[in-house]
């Protein structure tokens, strides 16, 4: 039996993020989808994902999960074998950064959040994907399933994030650091400040013509990335 992995998708995303994937990780091993819609805190989040996991695990989060991820690694640092931050930025939150948040959580709560997951999708991928109709659906669906409520609270998890940076130099398990070469929510930049920030430990691929969900934007590529950080 290989190692328990442990999966927290993005913001309004769910278990299908990582559906490509999952026939390929899956056999021999447990996985672990992270319920990650009802907390409004990454700490609540963090120990909701803690008391369902095993024991030991690695940890994979794409954005979002990226955020939750390093707070498992505050809160249970002895329990992860191996990290994958696909997508995601270790900086805090800024008034900056939550100003157009507050925006789709105000949209959210006035019933526009069809409107919301519109807006989402021109940034959710890479330009030449937009007129992907299969997976803007798929999107959208993993939307819907979330839903406006579950939404908002994700979205007061992500504005209270704290800075990941200082404790970067502390992660001494084996990181994967993959980042979407057209990201434009978490850019190379950042998930290069990860990586240079965890030091030896960390492995850094860019995927290119790539968007933010790099999981079902270049499945094959991650999936690839993923076995070789598993070690399989």
């Amino acid at each position: 039996m290989s190692e328990p992995l442990v999966l927290i998708p993005g913001l309004s995303c769910t278990a299908a993020l990582y559906s490509p994937q999952w026939p390929v990780l899956a056999p021999g091993r447990q996985i672990v989808v992270a319920d990650h819609a009802r907390d409004e805190t990454l700490a609540a989040i963090a120990r909701r994902v803690l008391a369902v996991a095993p024991e030991r695990f690695a940890l994979c989060g794409l954005s979002m999960g990226g955020y939750a991820a390093f707070e498992i690694m505050r809160q249970a640092p002895e329990r992860v074998t191996r990290l994958a931050l696909l997508d995601t930025s270790a900086k805090p939150a800024t008034p900056e950064t939550n100003a157009p948040r507050e925006q789709m959580i105000d949209l959210a709560g006035k019933g526009a959040f069809d409107n919301v997951t519109t807006l989402l999708w021109q940034r959710l991928v890479a330009p030449a994907r937009l007129t992907d109709e299969p997976l803007r659906l798929l999107v959208r669906q993993m939307a819907e399933d979330i839903g406006a409520d579950g939404f908002v609270r994700q979205q007061r998890a992500i504005m209270g994030r704290p800075d990941s940076r200082p404790g970067l130099g502390a992660i001494n398990v084996p990181v994967l650091v993959l980042v979407g070469e057209e990201d434009l929510i978490t850019p190379p930049g950042e998930a290069q400040e990860m990586a240079a920030g965890i030091g030896a430990n960390a492995r850094l691929v860019t995927v290119p013509a790539c968007g933010h969900l790099s999981t079902i934007e270049a499945p094959e590529q991650v999936t690839r990335e993923l076995l070789a950080w598993l070690g399989d």
